[in-house]
């Protein structure tokens, strides 16, 4: 991959937005959810994509244990 994927930060139902070069993958309601994707968006080997390797992920908001914000 020649850009990171970027996964935002949780929103107030803790789905995440999952981007590639600017473009919305789609949206992730838990971490299975972002192989589907880069398998959508045509990355091979995506179903063994290591959701922790900083090479292929940019985690905004908190890594792949994230998925919910805590109240204010």
């Amino acid at each position: 991959m020649e850009q990171r994927v970027v996964v935002h930060p949780p929103d107030e139902r803790g789905w995440r937005r999952v981007t590639y070069g600017g473009r919305t993958l789609g949206t992730a309601y838990q971490p299975s959810d972002i192989p589907v994707f880069l398998t959508a968006a045509g990355y091979e080997g995506a179903e063994d994509v290591d959701l922790t390797d900083e090479v292929v992920f940019e985690w905004r908001g908190g890594g792949p244990e994230t998925w919910a914000q805590s109240p204010p």
